[in-house]
């Protein structure tokens, strides 16, 4: 399988060989019967006949192969064949070609490609539909050369099945025309002729045309110079109107192609102007898809266009809020974190906060950080979406009815957290104990394990940001009463970590263990436990060097205002 397809399509082409494997086997039995009793006819008695015979007779040998073997003694006949104005002799090698196309387990030469384009211009549907169905299995399994198939003009007759009006044959050929795409090679000739039935096709009220005109759209969006063409065209009210489909994969196709799309900055425009917040509704509606690859799209598409102010503002106004609540309560990981994703770019923008704070949002975060299956990216996420509300709408009671203090306080115990998820969880609650009342809420109910979890991340060695931003939060506790009394066991570890910070160069680090130690002091305890010669000596140091700054300083005297300018 060509590596450039996604997981859903390998898996379709996946299933569609199989089903061309298992078709096979109804014709193989009545194949080599025929070949037999056609070629001992006594019909074939006059030269022509006869040549014929010789022919048949050459691909029953070229069939009761087990290994496909290609020389140029054997492409004759098959030409001959496919050429012939006699359907059923076209029927013959088109089954052949569909025969080797399940056994072929190296390329296919580019000579024995040729007959393949005469078959494809036959009058016969039947005998179209045959070869068109043996083509798609060659692409699938790489058995023919993509670009060799455009060269020989292929493309024509590939795109004048799309309008066959026969469904199969219209399968087939768009899954061909879908392949063909991938190769970036191939989009310019697909493009150039391809465009327009591609678009009618995606028109049909038949989901399965649908389905393969949306398939081919979706690769083609794929390339910057190929979209472009495409929103010239007037792909994008097709692609829209397509995530109404009853089909749940032309949806998903659809709005991968829209996201392709969005991408683009240049194309954002043409996307905004569907009107009457059709794009968005449509993508609200499928957001709510019980197709877990269908929500998780139709969010990446949104979040992609919620860049723009005026989404966002269409967004609130179709009341997505509750679309995202439902599924934040949802057991299905991969639709909390596209809920997520769009709720971290909603509450980035504070006029959107108290919309999204008076709705609840911060409930259902809280809840969710007290869910035992989430994990190190929506627990990051859910700390940005809390920092961003409570620095944008200032509502203390908000964050005191929610579980998200004790929510916060419960992750960081968790042991299968990465240490950027950890400085995700005490930069926020940093920020939240900035607010008395919270602080004081937080310090009341911390466990020991949790001060504990605390004092650790402050010590280790492996992420200074996390040192700092753990070691900020034990500062921010009060130091009194219940939280004094659970960092007492640990004073030796507090200690240790004090003295990593004074040694740091960088000020801050000094500044938050300098205050910490002012803090600890208070505490006759800590004076009696920490009996740390190091630690003293290294704020001595601090002190001297932090004196010697200072005198450097009164050495500078800035210029009074008087004698600024030189004098005449």
């Amino acid at each position: 399988m060509a590596s450039d397809f996604c997981e859903s399509c390998s898996r379709l082409l996946r299933d569609l060989a199989e089903c061309l494997r298992r078709v096979w086997g109804d014709f193989e039995y009545k194949l080599k019967w025929s070949f037999r009793e056609i070629a001992q006819c006594t019909c074939f008695g006059n030269a022509p006949e006869r040549r014929t015979a010789q022919d048949l007779s050459s691909l029953q040998r070229m069939y009761d192969d087990e290994i496909p073997v290609f020389n140029q003694r054997r492409l004759p006949p098959l030409c001959r064949l496919a050429a012939s104005q006699n359907a059923d002799l076209q029927m013959t090698v088109a089954i052949y070609y569909l025969h080797i196309s399940h056994h072929l387990n190296s390329p296919l030469p580019d000579a024995f490609i040729e007959p393949i384009m005469a078959l494809l211009l036959s009058p016969d549907p039947d005998v179209q539909k045959t070869t068109s169905f043996a083509l798609v299995s060659l692409l699938v399994n790489d058995n023919v050369c993509k670009e060799s198939v455009i060269e020989m003009g292929m493309l024509v007759p590939l795109l004048e099945l799309f309008q066959s009006g026969d469904p199969s044959a219209q399968c087939h050929s768009c899954a061909c025309v879908a392949m063909l795409a991938s190769s970036e090679s191939n989009r310019d000739a697909i493009l150039v002729d391809g465009i327009i039935p591609l678009l009618a096709l995606a028109k049909s009220y038949d989901p399965a045309e649908q389905q393969n005109a949306a398939w081919a759209l979706l690769y083609l969006t794929q390339s910057d110079w190929s979209t472009r063409l495409l929103c010239q065209a007037g792909v994008i009210p097709v692609l829209v109107l397509l995530l109404q489909s009853s089909s749940s994969e032309v949806q998903f196709y659809s709005c991968t192609a829209l996201c392709n799309i969005a991408a683009a900055q240049e194309h954002r425009p043409k996307l905004l102007r569907i009107g009457g917040h059709y794009l968005s509704k449509s993508l609200l509606t499928l957001l709510s898809s019980s197709v877990q690859k269908n929500s998780a799209q139709a969010c990446r598409c949104l979040q992609i266009l919620s860049k723009n102010v005026w989404v966002q503002e269409q967004l609130m106004e179709l009341n997505c809020v509750s679309r995202l609540k439902a599924l934040l309560r949802s057991l299905n990981a991969s639709w909390i974190e596209s809920a997520l994703t769009l709720l971290c770019t909603l509450s980035a923008q504070p006029a959107n906060c108290d919309i999204l704070v008076s709705e609840g949002v911060l409930r259902e975060i809280g809840q969710l950080l007290h869910h035992p299956r989430s994990n190190s990216a929506l627990i990051s996420q859910s700390c940005q979406i809390i920092t961003d509300l409570c620095s944008a709408c200032m509502d203390e009671q908000a964050v005191m009815e929610s579980l998200c203090l004790s929510g916060l306080l419960r992750v960081l115990l968790s042991p299968s957290l990465s240490d950027e998820t950890l400085i995700h969880v005490t930069l926020c609650l940093h920020h939240l104990m900035t607010w008395d009342g919270l602080r004081a809420k937080l310090s009341g109910s911390v466990t020991p394990e949790q001060v504990w979890k605390l004092v650790e991340l402050s010590g280790q060695t492996r992420s200074s940001q996390l040192s700092y931003s753990s070691a900020a939060v034990i500062h921010m506790f009060g130091l009194t009463g219940d939280s004094l009394h659970l960092l007492r066991p640990h004073y030796g570890a507090v200690s240790k970590y004090l003295l990593l910070f004074l040694r740091r160069k960088d000020v801050k680090f000094q500044q938050l263990g300098i205050a910490t130690m002012v803090k600890l002091r208070n505490d006759g305890d800590f004076l009696t436990a920490v009996t740390n010669a190091e630690l003293e000596a290294e704020l001595c140091n601090v002190h001297a060097q932090t004196e010697e700054t200072r005198q450097l300083l009164r050495r500078i005297q800035p210029p009074s205002p008087a004698s600024g300018s030189p004098s005449p």
